[in-house]
């Protein structure tokens, strides 16, 4: 899709603010925000400036506004497109559908090579390969690594357990077809952001518990994880830091159908019986972000249950720092860190 001159002309003013002398920028931001023991980054809260003075929002009034507006936003904040990392289409079936999924293969990278079934976020109702095409190539680049990004389908259109059904489905077809798209079968990860940290999360559950095969890793960005509790973050962290309790509020009112069991495991992998056994996890969260609480309960109840995990609360940041890979440095920083994090979780073991 062509990019408007109007946004690129907008992104480009946009990279040149994060450049401008530190008190410059610190005078554009406005004081500094501290919260609940924290300070948020200049890089965060100038970005959070100028998206209030844009009019930006992750939530317009129709679904269809939202998911249009959330396409073009992302070149705002995005950069310039990751090289050298080559694409390629994939087709994968689930049920009766036929989901799109880009592979991302860094150059150089030999056969096999772990592989991260990648899943975007949006509150299962917004966001698509194409507003997380530059997380997928930083990632895929700087861990060193395959990268399956899929467009699973989308509520209100197909509301839980759809996308549950589609992130599974992506991850055993990545597992069958490992040869084909030339990855290990032993070195495949779940990963995502958000709601996609949530399917990435309960796919990790449901395949360990079916008995495998399961993946090796998962990489649980800032998740959703749990539905039946309201968490203190929630509230300490609900207006005017991207991600609001208003959102949150209209995302549960499109992906849950009327009267849906929110202690669902499929919904709430935190409140599931049993997490033994799940494969290693590195689950980041952001400091400024409602969801922050509930991804680290998540964190403690993997370690609870035995399961290696590290958990990095990156505690400057806001939620959906992932697709700020274009503006300032701080947020470049965080994600370095998880591709690190990757890297290591997928490294072939040695016999």
């Amino acid at each position: 899709m062509a990019i408007p001159l109007q946004v690129r002309a907008q992104a480009a003013a946009a990279q040149l603010v994060f450049w401008l002398p530190r008190p410059v920028r610190r005078l554009l931001a406005g004081a500094p925000l501290r919260r609940d023991g924290q300070e948020l980054a200049l890089d965060a809260q100038l970005l959070l400036r100028l998206q209030k003075l844009s009019g930006a929002a992750l939530v317009h009034e129709t679904v269809e506004q939202s998911r249009a507006l959330l396409e073009l936003g992302q070149h705002l904040v995005g950069g310039k497109r990751i090289e050298p990392v080559a694409t390629r289409d994939v087709a994968i079936p689930s049920g009766d559908a036929t989901l799109d999924a880009t592979l991302y293969v860094p150059a150089g990278l030999p056969e096999p090579s772990g592989l991260l079934v990648f899943f975007h976020g949006g509150g299962w109702v917004v966001g698509s390969r194409a507003t997380h095409d530059s997380a997928a190539r930083f990632l895929a680049r700087h861990a060193g690594v395959r990268v399956l990004s899929v467009e699973y389908r989308l509520a209100p259109e197909s509301p839980f357990p759809g996308p549950v059904e589609d992130a599974l489905a992506a991850f055993d077809y990545a597992h069958a077809k490992a040869a084909d798209l030339g990855a290990d079968p032993d070195r495949i990860a779940v990963g995502g952001d958000s709601a996609g940290g949530n399917l990435a999360a309960v796919v990790a559950l449901e395949t360990t518990r079916r008995g495998g095969p399961a993946p090796a890793f998962q990489l649980l960005i800032y998740p959703a994880v749990d539905f039946t509790t309201r968490r203190r973050s929630r509230d300490l962290f609900a207006e005017d830091l991207f991600l609001t309790d208003e959102a949150m509020v209209w995302f549960e009112g499109h992906y849950l159908p009327e009267g849906a069991d929110k202690a669902d495991p499929r919904m709430s992998p935190l409140v599931a019986s049993d997490h033994s056994g799940l494969p290693p996890a590195y689950i980041v969260t952001a400091g400024f972000d409602p969801l922050r609480d509930e991804g680290e309960a998540y964190g403690e109840k993997l370690r609870a249950a035995g399961v290696p995990v590290a958990v990095s609360r990156q505690e400057d940041l806001i939620h959906g720092f992932l697709n700020f890979t274009g503006v300032g440095t701080r947020f470049r920083e965080a994600i370095a860190e998880m591709a690190g994090a990757l890297r290591l979780g997928l490294a072939k073991r040695q016999e």
